[in-house]
């Protein structure tokens, strides 16, 4: 119930808010570092945060101060490498076994922010999905010989957050770009997952065995990089 009621809210706030008059504006393509740090349930069972990089494009809305796209990246949280033999027959020849254990970021964006200025906090809401998966590798000489997922789950998450841009240049002609360096934060619901984290494989006989977790998935995800806007 929770979660279709936040789905409503952002779909009537989207509708109001655009309208069929409104025409779309300029448009804001970001890249940002990224850290996740785990909360509540999901911070009791995973010992580590998570590192990467997310990219986002919003659509102002002109004549207000809306801006409406989407965000997409992920990090990683957990990661073992081992080295083991190519095979039960050529135990001579080894190779590099890594697990990686990922957390995928989508949602959905509504910003509120100043069109324009030097500095421009904004507030946001997101709705969206976070994809958990475990991933196996054989890698040699850097190349990946063959990979496998050991386990994943997917749920719906929503949240909000903030920042600020300042601006670092401003040019172009036949249509000005501005590019801003952007510092913020999103505190992330996300709904119970199953997933694996860095320890939980064991290998025992020639069997592999899975220790999975099991919780509420919430993050704070704080972002420094930087926007392009034209």
């Amino acid at each position: 119930m929770r979660n279709r009621a936040a789905t409503l809210i952002l779909v009537v706030l989207l509708l109001a808010l655009i309208g069929p008059s409104r025409a779309l504006g300029q448009v804001g393509v970001g890249g940002y570092f990224t850290i996740a740090l785990p909360q509540g349930e999901f911070d009791e069972k995973v010992e580590k945060n998570g590192y990467g990089f997310i990219g986002q494009a919003l659509f102002s809305v002109s004549g207000t101060p809306v801006s409406i796209g989407g965000s997409f990246g992920g990090v990683i949280y957990g990661r073992e490498t081992r080295r083991e033999p190519f095979s039960l027959t050529i135990p001579d020849v080894t190779v590099e076994v890594e697990t990686n254990n990922y957390i995928l970021l989508g949602h959905l964006v509504l910003r509120l922010q100043p069109p324009a200025g030097p500095f421009r906090p904004y507030a946001e809401g997101v709705i969206g999905f976070h994809y958990l998966f475990t991933q196996t590798t054989i890698e040699s000489r850097e190349e990946d010989i063959a990979s496998d997922t050991n386990f994943d789950d997917g749920v719906f998450s929503y949240g909000g957050g903030g920042g600020i841009m300042f601006g670092v240049y401003e040019g172009g002609t036949a249509r000005p770009v501005s590019v801003y360096v952007d510092v913020g934060a999103r505190y992330l619901k996300g709904g119970k997952a199953r997933y694996l984290q860095e320890g939980s494989i064991r290998r025992e006989e020639g069997r592999v065995l899975y220790e999975i977790d099991e919780s509420e998935t919430d993050l704070l995800a704080i972002h420094i990089g930087a926007t392009v806007q034209f």
